[in-house]
């Protein structure tokens, strides 16, 4: 056990808290708590934005998976979910902004009512379980490689947990966009310096991308069958287009200090997302390289503990103490925005239906105690879920949105047409039709011949369709 790494590591979680501290001074109402008043540069909202996706499976699952299977095995994430920040600068952002929105639900509600606004908030709440539960997940096997087995992932999800929490609930999304701010410039500087290590280590950039290309790991796209295709597609679209109806990507649209920050923040900070993610890409192959078959055997069954092993054992203190700096920044950033969201989403959009006279103190007191319960259960969550890898805790976490929220949101802001009638049935076809292609519902054979989420996609844009115009059609039939 290295007593300086851990302490520098302890030094680090403790800056974070008073950063949080100070954070939490400035907080006034729910509107400072939630977006921090609509006040943020575009510096910040870039590296927020960027923070928002560049989590454990940036570092720990993306590497691995393009190391076993190429750039066909990671559209989905970065290139998914990079492309979703830029699909938000451009076409989603200023027209969000401009309606001045506390959360997304607060969209469906004034454009659908009350009933879709609950149904979609619920359906945006549940998909942050996987992706936090990645994140905790993550922390638990960062304490216990830094301790060298001595502290248990199960103890170390609970001290990460707690050690994000204290700051998000004392300073909100304030807090969350000044560490964000902080932890990114730790992480880019971080990971650049130790990716030129590496390629040192492994002998030169030259050797690396010569093996990159004798693997072929650069093949993108799919084999050209149907079936391929499809789940290439499903794949691609589940975080491209299902991370777009997410209050996590809209708090930071809503945090930016006017529209035409917000759109070119989102645009930039995907742009920058799917760039820097090649960077532990490109670690892992020298990894790969310096460590030989023992880093492929790693790579293939034990891949989250590839780079943390790969750092300690190879490398000297310094770049120890660079790379987990950089690793926590990685996890916490996006762990405090996935904590806050969902809480946010929750007070505003099904706890106000419930109780509608709240003031703003009481919205302010609900919203730091739903942040506290939601922690707690994604915690339980996790812990039960362990063994399952970060990479698909993360990729599953979207379909629901994916299938659920995406149509309403797309046809809500850019067809006059759509009615409530509309959105219920597209939400109810998107699920229903998810729901169907489950290997436990519809047989493992439905669910090898064509992706759930896409189908759910599918059928939700044709439910919207037939909701909308069916009953329009018919009135002017009886007319």
């Amino acid at each position: 056990m290295n007593i300086t790494l851990i302490s520098f590591v302890v030094l680090y979680l403790l800056g974070t808290l008073a950063l949080g501290a100070w954070a939490g001074t400035r907080i006034k109402n729910t509107t400072d708590f939630a977006v921090a008043g609509r006040s943020l540069p575009l510096i910040m909202v870039v590296t927020t934005t960027f923070a928002t996706w560049f989590g454990a499976e940036t570092v720990m699952g993306i590497p691995a998976k393009f190391v076993q299977g190429g750039m066909n095995a990671i559209v989905e994430d970065p290139f998914g979910a990079g492309t979703c920040l830029i699909l938000v600068g451009m076409f989603f952002a200023a027209r969000l902004y401009k309606l001045n929105l506390l959360t997304i639900g607060d969209f469906y509600r004034q454009r659908y009512g009350k009933g879709i606004e609950v149904f979609c908030s619920i359906a945006i709440i549940i998909s942050y379980l996987g992706w936090v539960a990645a994140q905790i997940t993550a922390l638990g096997l960062v304490f216990t490689v830094l301790t060298n087995g001595a502290m248990s992932e199960t103890a170390g999800m609970i001290v990460g947990t707690l050690a994000v929490l204290v700051y998000v609930v004392i300073g909100g999304f304030l807090a969350v966009a000044w560490t964000d701010f902080i932890q990114m410039i730790v992480l880019v500087v971080g990971l650049s310096i130790i990716a030129m290590f590496s390629a040192d280590l492994a002998g030169g950039t030259d050797k690396v991308l010569n093996m990159i290309s004798e693997e072929k790991l650069w093949t993108f796209l799919p084999a050209a069958n149907f079936t391929d295709v499809a789940f290439f597609v499903g794949a691609a679209v589940t975080m491209m287009l299902g991370s777009i109806p997410q209050q996590d990507v809209f708090q930071r649209v809503m945090s930016a200090k006017d529209a035409p920050t917000a759109r070119t923040g989102a645009v930039i900070g995907g742009a920058s997302y799917i760039l820097f993610a090649a960077v532990p890409m490109f670690i892992v192959a020298c990894a790969v390289i310096v460590m030989g078959q023992g880093g492929l055997e790693m790579a293939k069954n034990d891949y989250q503990r590839l780079l943390p092993t790969f750092v300690l054992t190879k490398m000297p203190l310094i770049m120890q103490i660079l790379f987990f700096g950089a690793l926590l920044s990685a996890i916490k950033s996006t762990s405090s925005a996935t904590l806050l969201a969902p809480s946010t989403s929750f007070t505003e959009n099904i706890l106000k239906n419930l109780r509608p006279g709240m003031s703003d103190k009481q919205q302010l007191f609900a919203m730091r105690a739903t942040i506290v319960v939601f922690a707690a259960t994604v915690l339980a969550y996790a812990i039960a879920m362990r063994g399952t890898s970060i990479y698909e805790l993360v990729s599953t976490a979207y379909q629901v949105t994916l299938v659920a929220a995406f149509v309403p949101l797309l046809m809500g802001l850019y067809w006059k047409r759509a009615t409530t009638q509309g959105a219920i049935l597209s939400v109810a076809c998107g699920i229903g039709t998810w729901i169907v292609f489950f290997p436990q519902i519809g047989g493992e054979e439905l669910a090898a011949m064509f992706p759930g989420q896409l189908a759910g996609l599918l059928a939700a844009f044709v439910g919207m369709f037939v909701g909308s115009l069916a009953p329009q059609v018919l009135r002017d039939r009886k007319e």
